[in-house]
């Protein structure tokens, strides 16, 4: 399960140090896909492979689940860590992501969230916003 926020910077290339606690977790190469609310995801190869399973078992003919599956298949790339434990992040990913220089990195239970830090800013909630949603989930969180 990955966890934590980690604050880091893409050089100038496009490459960002992932940190070594979640580099434990991901391997030395992984997927980097675009995900939704204008992020980026990294899943590990088993999990990507789980995601995918999922993906095909959308209806091909419905218009909507083939526009989800070119979403993500077409955005999906394996990236390999570097021996100074960095990705690239191809052009395309940055620019959908709006990710320039500060990049937030999330642990997101079975992926790692890559964000700017404004689209981060702009999804974060804060303490009684997370009250308010936890209140609507009750039967959940008990």
């Amino acid at each position: 399960m990955f966890t934590g926020e980690y604050h880091h910077s893409i050089d100038t290339k496009g490459r960002l140090i992932v940190p070594a606690k979640l580099r434990e977790s991901l391997g030395d190469k992984f997927f980097i896909v675009k995900g939704v609310d204008k992020c980026l995801n990294l899943y590990t190869n088993e999990e990507w492979e789980k995601f995918v399973a999922k993906l095909r078992k959308l209806p091909e003919g419905n218009a909507n689940a083939r526009k989800l599956v070119r979403f993500y298949l077409s955005s999906a790339f394996e990236v390999e860590v570097d021996k100074q434990g960095r990705i690239l992040i191809p052009t395309t990913h940055r620019d959908y992501a709006k990710i320039d220089k500060e990049v937030v990195l999330s642990g997101e239970d079975n992926k790692v969230g890559v964000w700017s830090v404004e689209n981060w800013e702009a999804i974060s909630i804060d303490d009684e916003e997370a009250t308010d949603i936890s209140n609507a989930f009750a039967d959940i969180f008990g």
